[in-house]
């Protein structure tokens, strides 16, 4: 074959493309995202809408039941759930797997906006988001303090650590959980509102005009001219109860004649501690291609940094943090790959029984597999448990031609050839065969990469990285192989020593091609020359005539074999059945998942109690070494109190 002649005669080329991929490969592999599993999840699309005041009943009505009838027409939706609760309308849209989630999104907004004017006047806008799995917060983080309010806590949070956090190179977003957000309480008091004849119209009204900055324009003279501002926004209760609702026949009544106000928070209806202390949370969502690992790190590192930032007695601990078990995932993976390149090599050195030997099929390993994270990274793939452990099992795969090219080359030497003349003649008589099986392999692994659905998402990264794995393999016995060959190779079964090999270039063609020539005299066998292999040779033999004697007793007694055969079919069969089937194993994370639902119409702090009941329950466990509960959160709009 003229790649693996080229390959021969110039070994420096054969050198350099072999180390070419191995650059490319190591280069790419500091670039590819590390993950947990590919990305299977299916393009879904939520609408998140706001009716406050709402029952879920007239939420439903008024708000669910509008937007599904306009929604429900939109091309590709696999499954549509809706959800009324008090206050929040939110309908999820799981489109098919092809459709694309942007042109999803892109729909669905077209839609809401078309129903807009038919909800109600006093409705939020809907908020139509994409619901990513990278959208999902990676790591928790808890700040805490016993002698610091929700409100304090939350403040903090936002103003001091989520501006930093969100600096940090491939952090997308910092969610604020539990966040109490500084607002001015008014407590209307209906029998002094009623005495003085007012409803709560009026208070509003007055709210709404009275605490406003609107444009004043300006003062022009003749030489300068100046910008008026009209003070309008209130900053301190005192300001707010100074607030004139109403001024008749000259009796004014204020905001502090009918209400009380006060500094507090602007929702109230969520709670949340951390190992029973109360806590704000600062979910770390990373962005799309980011890694999951690499951005945990950096927000772990710049934590001793922001603790300097808090106040005296104030905490921030990690509560949750999802690159751990990845880490821990990848490590075992990275184990099993380097227990399997080693077992590789001793399984080869058995069976050639010689180092230098051993080394020329090694080598094909490490091009191999590092190669194909090129491929990995311009395909957009990751790095994950699947596509790891598609290189554990392509390096059983890699090294075949090589040993296939290294076996036919040492034929030909051991029939009297020198080292440069047997790689040559080894390589042209083999070198198809060794495209065939390649192709062959190749043609294996491929097909999965085409699966459709959730497997077929699955499965796509594991077949393409041993395809892509296979026909680097291919292209290395077929050039780095033969190379090594002609020039590590010894003959061990002729006579003559390291000077009766002639290098063939420059060698006269017609001595090159002598007819092979026989051993001398008095010269002794490959076993007798390194006896420590004797002993092992002799088990060999052993086990090839236990073969030939097994073999021979199922050729005299063919029925019974087709029998045997046909009974294992069957249990293949039944086992198939009958064996549990899952999309991947359950794995045990170390964390634990408690919801609770309190009866409808209870309130924060009943089911806050039953949560402080659960909370000592899991105290008493002395395997618990942390643990984060809260009630009311939800993602959009307000949560749940009956939930936690």
């Amino acid at each position: 074959m003229k790649l693996s002649e080229v390959s021969i005669q110039r070994p420096v080329l054969a050198t350099v493309m072999s180390l070419t991929i191995l650059l490319f490969g190591a280069l790419c592999f500091t670039f590819l995202p590390v993950r947990e599993y590919p990305d299977i999840d299916s393009p879904v699309v939520a609408v998140t809408t706001v009716y406050r005041g709402a029952s879920a009943q007239v939420v439903e009505n008024e708000v669910t039941e509008v937007l599904e009838e306009q929604l429900s027409t939109i091309e590709g939706i696999k499954v549509m759930s809706s959800s009324s609760q008090e206050q929040v309308s939110r309908i999820t849209i799981e489109f098919a797997l092809k459709r694309n989630v942007e042109e999803a999104a892109n729909d669905v907004r077209d839609r809401v906006s078309r129903v807009r004017g038919s909800l109600p006047l006093t409705v939020d806008d809907p908020v139509v988001a994409k619901q990513d799995v990278n959208a999902q917060p990676i790591i928790w983080l808890s700040l805490n303090g016993s002698r610091y309010s929700l409100l304090e806590l939350s403040d903090v949070g936002k103003n001091v650590l989520s501006e930093r956090l969100q600096r940090l190179d491939g952090v997308g977003a910092v969610i604020v959980g539990a966040a109490r957000n500084y607002a001015m309480r008014v407590w209307v008091d209906p029998q002094r509102l009623a005495a003085y004849g007012l409803t709560v119209d009026d208070v509003e009204r007055a709210l709404t005009e009275e605490n406003a900055e609107i444009p004043s324009g300006r003062v022009e003279g003749h030489g300068r001219e100046f910008s008026v501002r009209t003070r309008g926004d209130l900053n301190k209760p005192e300001e707010f109860a100074a607030i004139v609702i109403s001024d008749r026949d000259g009796r004014v009544v204020r905001l502090s004649d009918v209400a009380s106000v006060v500094l507090g928070a602007e929702d109230d209806r969520s709670a949340a501690r951390y190992n029973g202390i109360p806590s704000v949370g600062l979910g770390i969502i990373k962005q799309q291609k980011a890694s999951t690992v690499e951005v945990a790190h950096r927000v772990k590192d710049a934590l001793k940094n922001l603790k300097g930032l808090l106040p005296a007695g104030m905490n921030l601990e990690t509560a949750y943090d999802s690159s751990t078990f990845i880490e821990d995932s990848i490590h075992e993976v990275v184990i099993s790959l380097a227990v399997a390149f080693l077992l590789v090599i001793l399984v080869i050195f058995v069976f050639l029984g010689s180092l230098r030997a051993t080394l020329i099929p090694v080598v094909a390993i490490p091009v191999s597999i590092i190669g194909a994270f090129t491929v990995t990274y311009f395909l957009g793939f990751s790095l994950n448990i699947l596509t790891l452990l598609a290189l554990v099992l392509a390096i059983g795969l890699v090294v075949d031609d090589a040993i296939v090219m290294l076996e036919n080359v040492h034929r030909h030497l051991e029939m009297g050839k020198s080292r440069m003349r047997a790689a040559l003649d080894g390589a042209q008589e083999i070198g198809f065969a060794i495209m065939a099986t390649t192709i062959v392999l190749v043609a294996v692994f491929v097909p999965v990469a085409f699966l459709t659905g959730r497997v077929g998402r699955l499965f796509n990264e594991f077949g393409l990285a041993v395809a892509v794995s296979v026909l680097i393999s291919g292209f290395v016995a077929l050039t780095l192989t033969p190379m090594l060959c002609s020039r590590l190779l010894k003959r061990r079964a002729l006579g003559t020593g390291p000077e009766g090999e002639e290098s063939a270039l420059g060698h006269d063609e017609d001595a090159s091609r002598e007819a092979p020539r026989t051993p001398a005299a008095g010269i002794r066998s490959p076993v007798e020359e390194e006896g420590g292999l004797s002993g092992f040779d002799r088990f060999f033999q052993a086990l090839h005539h236990g073969y030939e004697a097994l073999l021979r007793r199922a050729m005299r007694h063919r029925g019974g074999v087709m029998v045997g055969m046909l009974v294992a079919l069957a249990l293949i069969a039944v086992m198939f059945r009958i064996l549990p089937s899952e999309l991947v194993p359950t794995e045990d994370r170390g964390l634990i998942f408690s919801i609770i639902f309190a009866p409808e119409g209870a309130t924060l702090e009943y089911t806050d109690r039953y949560l402080k009941q659960a909370e000592n329950v899991f105290k008493s466990m002395p395997e618990v070494a942390s643990m984060f509960t809260a009630v009311g959160l939800s993602g959009s709009g307000p949560g749940r109190v009956t939930d936690g």
